[in-house]
């Protein structure tokens, strides 16, 4: 299954918004409102929960300085990668695009496209608030 974001424009630099996102603290800025639990577990976890959602840890799986940060899952119940791909529009504008890749049983993928899509939807409009 592959899901990608709306673009979003972002009213920072490359590489401010790389670092941003580098930073994992800061995903809980981009988390819905429906969060139920934001934790740094370390500098390259997260674990995150939304309401009646299971608890998923993430962990950076590679990132390229100043264009791509790529986090995956921390467990193989479940795997998937988050991919934020970053592109410098001028000096103080970037374009983020997310991309959500995870290989799901055709029932599986039928039950998590819709709230992965909305995830996603949420991260991509929240990224251009920062």
């Amino acid at each position: 299954m592959f899901i990608e974001s709306p673009k979003a424009v972002v009213t920072k630099s490359k590489e401010e918004t790389f670092n941003f996102l580098n930073d994992l603290s800061n995903f809980e800025k981009l988390m819905p409102e429906n969060i139920d639990k934001f934790e740094v577990l370390s500098e390259n976890r997260f674990l995150f929960s939304l309401k009646g959602m299971p608890e998923i840890v993430l962990e950076k799986k590679e990132e390229l300085p100043y264009s791509k940060l790529v986090l995956g899952a921390a467990s193989d119940k479940l795997p998937f990668t988050l991919a934020s791909e970053i592109k410098g529009i001028d000096e103080n504008k970037t374009e983020v695009v997310l991309h959500f890749s995870g290989e799901f049983n055709a029932m599986m993928a039928m039950m998590i496209k819709s709230p992965i899509t909305n995830f996603m939807n949420t991260l991509s409009a929240n990224l251009e608030k920062i």
